[in-house]
C-alpha cells in the first residue's frame, strides 16, 4: 500500500481515490484554500476544485468538513503527530487555569 504525507496528515492510495484526489484531501485537511492548494501543487484552482469534487462524490458528501472527516472515517487519512508538549508548556497551561486570556 502507498502512503502520502502532507504536514501532519497522511493517506492512503488504493482505496478509491485518485492520487491527486488523495493529495487535495490531506491538503483540505491541512486547512488549505483552494487558490492555497494549487500553489503548492503547481495546478490550477479549478483543477483543485475538480479533484475535491471528484473525492468528495465517490465519498458521498457535500462540504470539506464532511470529506474529511469521511476519509478519516473511511482510513483513507489519519492525524499524526510524534509531537508532545514540552514540560514548560505544560506548566504554563497550568498557571492560567481559571483565568480566560482572550
Amino acid at each position: 500500500m502507498n502512503v502520502l504525507t502532507l504536514g501532519n496528515w497522511t493517506g492512503c492510495l488504493g482505496m478509491g481515490l485518485a492520487e491527486r484526489e488523495l493529495q487535495c484531501v490531506l491538503a483540505v485537511a491541512e486547512g488549505g484554500t483552494s487558490k492555497e492548494i494549487a500553489r503548492a501543487f503547481g495546478i490550477a484552482p479549478a483543477t483543485v476544485d475538480k479533484r475535491i469534487l471528484s473525492a468528495s462524490t465517490k465519498l458521498g458528501v457535500i462540504k470539506r468538513a464532511a470529506l474529511v472527516a469521511e476519509a478519516m472515517r473511511r482510513g483513507l487519512i489519519a492525524f499524526s503527530t510524534g509531537m508532545t508538549p514540552s514540560p514548560q508548556q505544560h506548566h504554563d497551561q497550568d498557571s492560567n487555569d481559571g483565568i480566560f486570556l482572550a
